[in-house]
């Protein structure tokens, strides 16, 4: 008989070819007949004795009750290494009580004659056999109750199995299937790793973020078509191996659904053993850490290979960032060390410098690294030595300058200084020669300018004003005054000889009676000045008035406004007044006397004119001029940011166009050091200020060519326009009409020299100057006159483009300023105008661009962009400023294979082009947003196309500020903001982001403190703001420019002692310490915001040598007089 009783026929069946070893699936033993008859006696005898069976049932209970509660009782004396062993043994004789009790118990063997011998109602486990039978086999008559009861079987009975698959045979896969949950008691908890994954889960985060493997379709065989409409996608493995599985039908797996290793148990077979056990299969892995993996190998090898790559080394170091926080779960972020990441990154660098020991860039970001874990002596050291082994390399002495000037522990001003000295004769040795172990590298004399401007704006952040003025009077004296017999020495000779016409006492540059260091030498030479100086008539006078406007101030509040006013008037050195029998010792403030010392090893040799030119207007700027940005060659800018007017708005409801020009860098000119939140002093320094720069210009403007004359006179007279304008928003009539009787003097007095008569950018800004005073008629006239001047150089002549777009642009802004007082439309020309003069004008305009548009475009493109705008529209005036971006775009691409060297000028004078059409096209755009009905969206996309390109253009932030600020929804901006800061790295950007924010959170404030219930607001609450600012501030002192950037760090602590975070703020003062500590203006807020430790704030000021002015005990003392 078959061990499966379903398939006796087929048993009974003899195959000769079945295999032998198979024989132990049929059970030999049962026979069918015999199985039938014993079924039938047991259920013949059930029917006559059902009593009987009812007192069974309830004898069993019996036992079983008692026996559970012995069984409890014994388990509780007992020790639980007994207790299985005491189950089995109660299990068995509970058993044989039963059965031996029970007449109704059949036992019966067929094959035994020794069981036979037994008792009929006893029962034998076949272990205790003496003679091993070969069929032994046991009837048991006893009927279950819970097959009665229940409706299935109790789980235990059953044996427990896997399905290989979820499928059904005879079921539609599509339609139909089949659930095959086991039923039962609930299922143990799972492990947490086994519990299915979320989509907020670490490891999906952590799938997102990695970079996806694309999966593409295996090729065509070659010569074969694809003759299906799609493109067949390979089986994945599991359909596969079920197609491989099923193979060949046989008598062990007819329907072909069984695998191979389940047909081999069926026949009784294993696989086959190859002397050792299999290895389990591999753990799948997860696909970004695989990514990652393979990255580092790729790191390695070529590394390896290549071992002088340096941008490789780098590109290793910067993936570290990376690699911790991507291999395994999210939380590993948290749980390695960054000290640990800091130091693999040593150790990689260290690798990098063994293999290139030449290659500066890998040491300096050693040391960047290093400076989270080395002693600030041990750091320092280590400075010191890499400038030492490479003295000529100029950006590593830019480096050791910042890291010097930015340790708080070692900061000093007198420390500072004197290694700004020293990188700056140090360079000029290796310029000259003198240093025969170094050569020069290129572009030295450019970076060493560069410095020697850092180290002046540093002093005058500081509060060292006369230490940089003297600079500057120093170097414009050995540039321009040097005499012809020093001129071939060594730089370090040409110091000593110029020490003694320092320390002789005569007049500098800037200064009154001033001849210069030749004239001096020249005549020292023959013996002596022949007429001494002629005393001053006009005694300068004495203000005897108290500097202290109000005895009821706090202390604190005294000494900062005093402080302020000496800073705007003592910014000139002090030198003793020999006509007055004046000496050194009469100076009331010693540190307002500069000796040589302090800017004897500074002085380099500029000799390319247009770096002596950058030298000049530095100086100018440095004074308060607007000076050209291109010119400006200060490195770091961000460093010396700290005026607030970089972000304030400038927009003139009555200028839309012209509002624009004037540039606003955000550097406080020398004698404006102020609080942030401080009253800010006028456009102008003060008397003798304006005095010190007379005579700088009538000194140096003899020395120049022409062209670079005409220049710095045009710079002057925007500075005597910026003053006016300044007034003219003040809303003083008195103050403007003096500051324009001197402005206007000094514009016709530069005109009428022969050479600038013929100067349109002269002329402009003349007119420019008498249109803002109000004089209309007269600035007309002037713009007539310029007009009739240079109307023969045509369109070919930048400076007449100039001259007639501003002119265009002012009668522009008065018609629309006249139509709308008037509430009339603006009507273009009252005359007859042919329109065949149009279309000349717009084919003349046309060829002209075409013609060109590679030079300085800006007035030509304006021009005729303003002409299609009054004539076409808008649409028109747009498509003029898209095509000049575009041939500006593609111009140097072009030169720079025809001029290698000016490429670099190039193509910064043609940034400098498309950014001012940029601002050009945008404040046009919005002025015509404003005036009629026009979709935004054409001026948000001039703006934020143009921003992506200018990331560090201020006027273009100003102006997508105040677009963006007048709506509801700040998502939009916030975006854009979040997508420029993540790839430039200019501070500007994040300086606008925390302006706008910061506006639109007094916008809401102010919304919310007035309004009362039922009225309508004019912006929708929001909230969260303090903690979006804090956010943006964090992440901007977190960027390599922006932790040392003072203006930065001043706004966040006046916002947090704003938002009643005094303490938070107090915290921020001591952070920023750590990288700006030379800043005075943070020392003056700190001051203004934390009146309690005013004290505390000077004694470091003394501490680390910053510029004191008003001690605390002459406070005292003025408040006593």
């Amino acid at each position: 008989m078959a061990l499966f009783p379903a398939f006796a026929a087929l048993s009974n069946t003899k195959d000769e070819n079945s295999p032998k070893d198979l024989e132990w699936l049929s059970n030999q033993s049962f026979r069918t007949d015999d199985a039938l008859s014993i079924h039938q006696r047991a259920t013949e005898k059930a029917n006559e004795a059902e009593p009987a069976q009812t007192s069974l049932y309830l004898f069993l209970s019996r036992l079983v009750t008692k026996e559970r509660e012995d069984k409890n009782h014994i388990s509780s004396k007992k020790k639980k290494k007994e207790k299985e062993k005491k189950k089995k043994k109660r299990k068995k004789s509970l058993y044989k009580c039963i059965l031996g009790n029970k007449p109704d118990r059949v036992v019966v063997s067929l094959c035994s004659e020794e069981v036979k011998g037994q008792d009929e109602g006893s029962f034998v486990w076949l272990d205790d056999l003496q003679t091993p039978t070969d069929r032994p086999f046991c009837v048991d008559r006893r009927a279950d109750r819970a097959n009665w009861e229940y409706k299935s079987l109790y789980r235990g009975d059953i044996a427990r199995y896997k399905r290989k698959g979820s499928s059904s045979l005879g079921l539609n896969p599509r339609s139909q299937a089949v659930s095959w949950a086991e039923s039962g008691p609930e299922k143990k908890k799972s492990d947490r790793r086994n519990r299915p994954v979320r989509y907020f889960s670490p490891s999906v985060r952590q799938h997102l973020r990695s970079d996806g493997q694309p999966v593409l379709p295996s090729p065509p065989p070659e010569g074969g078509a694809i003759t299906s409409p799609f493109i067949p996608v390979p089986p994945c493995l599991e359909v596969e191996v079920e197609g491989m599985a099923k193979g060949q039908s046989s008598w062990v797996n007819p329907l072909g659904v069984y695998d191979s290793a389940t047909s081999l148990w069926l026949q009784g077979k294993g696989k086959a053993e190859h002397g050792r056990a299999e290895e389990p299969p591999p753990a799948p892995r997860d696909p970004s850490a695989a990514l990652l993996a393979e990255r580092v190998e790729d790191f390695n090898r070529r590394l390896r290979e290549n071992p002088e790559d340096t941008h490789a080394w780098l590109r290793f170091v910067r993936f570290q960032v990376r690699w911790p926080t991507s291999h395994g779960s999210l939380n590993a972020q948290h749980r390695s060390s960054v000290r640990a990441t800091l130091e693999k990154k040593v150790a990689i660098l260290d690798r990098a410098v063994d293999s290139n020991p030449g290659c500066v860039e890998l040491k300096l970001e050693r040391l960047r690294l290093c400076r989270e874990l080395w002693e600030p002596a041990v750091l320092l050291k280590e400075w010191k030595k890499l400038v030492f082994v490479h003295p000529n390399s100029a950006p590593l002495w830019k480096k050791y300058l910042l890291f010097v000037q930015s340790h708080f522990s070692t900061f000093s001003v007198s420390k500072v200084n004197g290694v700004y000295g020293k990188c700056l004769s140090t360079l000029a040795a290796v310029q000259d020669g003198s240093m025969v172990s170094h050569d020069a590298l290129p572009g030295t004399e450019e970076h060493m300018l560069g410095i020697f401007l850092q180290q002046c704006h540093f002093l005058r952040q500081a509060g060292h004003s006369e230490k940089a003025v003297c600079l500057f009077q120093g170097m414009l004296d050995f540039t321009f005054f040097k005499p012809d017999t020093v001129k071939d020495l060594p730089t370090r000779q040409q110091v000593e000889f110029f020490e003694t016409f320092w320390d002789s006492g005569e007049p500098r540059v800037g200064e009154r009676g001033a001849r210069g260091w030749r004239a001096w030498m020249t005549q020292q030479e023959r013996g002596g000045w022949l007429q001494p100086n002629e005393p001053d008539d006009e005694d300068d006078e004495d203000q005897e008035e108290s500097e202290v406007k109000d005895m009821t101030w706090p202390k604190w509040k005294i000494w900062l406004d005093v402080e302020t006013s000496r800073e705007a008037v003592h910014w000139l050195p002090w030198r003793p007044d020999k006509t007055k029998g004046q000496s050194v010792e009469d100076c009331e403030d010693p540190d307002r006397q500069v000796l040589f010392d302090d800017i004897g090893p500074s002085m380099i040799r500029l000799v390319r004119p247009d770096l002596q030119l950058c030298l000049l207007l530095s100086f100018l700027h440095f004074l308060g001029l607007p000076a050209d940005p291109s010119c400006y060659s200060a490195p770091s800018w961000s460093v010396l940011l700290d005026d607030l007017t970089l972000l304030e708005e400038v927009h003139d409801q009555d200028a839309p166009l012209t509002s624009y020009d004037l540039l606003v860098p955000g550097v406080s000119p020398v004698g404006h050091m102020t609080s942030l939140q401080g009253t800010r002093k006028g456009a102008g320094l003060c008397k003798q200020g304006e005095e010190f720069l007379d005579n700088m210009f009538q000194m140096i403007l003899p020395l120049l060519p022409a062209q670079e004359r005409a220049i710095l006179s045009l710079h002057w007279i925007q500075y005597e326009k910026l003053k006016v304008l300044r007034c003219a928003r003040g809303r003083n009539k008195k103050r403007l009409k003096a500051q324009g009787k001197r402005s206007k003097r000094l514009a016709k007095r530069l005109l009428k020299e022969p050479e600038n008569r013929g100067r349109l950018s002269l002329w402009r800004e003349y007119a420019h100057l008498e249109w803002l005073l109000g004089n209309l008629e007269e600035a007309r006239k002037v713009f007539d006159t310029a007009l009739g001047l240079g109307v023969s150089g045509g369109l070919a002549d930048p400076a007449l483009c100039d001259l007639c777009l501003l002119y265009a642009q002012l009668e522009v802004e008065e018609a629309w300023r006249v139509g709308s007082a008037e509430g009339s439309s603006y009507a273009p020309f009252s005359g007859q105008l042919a329109p065949v003069a149009v279309l000349k004008a717009r084919k003349t305009y046309e060829q002209a661009v075409e013609s060109y548009l590679p030079g300085r475009v800006k007035g030509l493109v304006g021009c005729y962009a303003l002409f299609q705008y009054l004539t076409v529209g808008i649409d028109a005036t747009d498509a003029v400023y898209n095509l000049a971006r575009e041939r500006l775009e593609q111009q140097p691409n072009t030169a720079a294979q025809e001029q290698v060297v000016g490429e670099l000028d190039w193509t910064r004078s043609t940034a400098l082009e498309c950014e001012a059409l940029a601002v050009q096209r945008a404040a046009l755009l919005r002025h015509h947003t404003d005036a009629s009905v026009y979709p935004l969206g054409h001026l948000r996309l001039a703006l934020t196309s143009a921003l992506v390109r200018f990331p560090s253009s201020a006027p273009l932030w100003r102006l997508y500020v105040q677009v963006e600020n007048r709506y509801h929804s700040a998502g939009r901006a916030r975006r854009f903001f979040h997508s420029v800061t993540k790839v430039s790295a200019s501070v500007v950007p994040r300086l606008f982001a925390i302006s706008a924010e910061q506006r639109r959170k007094q916008l809401v404030d102010s919304v919310q403190r007035a309004g009362s219930y039922g009225d309508t607001l004019s912006t929708l609450p929001e909230n969260g703001l303090s903690n979006r600012i804090r956010c943006l501030f964090e992440n901007a002192i977190a960027t390599e420019h922006g932790v040392h950037c003072p203006l930065l760090w001043r706004m966040y602590m006046n916002f947090l002692v704003s938002e009643g975070k005094v303490e938070t703020g107090r915290g921020i003062f001591y952070k920023a310490l750590q990288d700006i500590p030379w800043a005075k203006g943070l020392y003056m807020d700190a001051a203004q915001l934390f009146p309690d430790h005013v004290q505390e704030f000077l004694d470091l000021m003394t501490e680390k040598e910053l510029r004191l002015r008003v001690p605390m005990e002459e406070v005292d003392i003025l408040l006593e007089d």
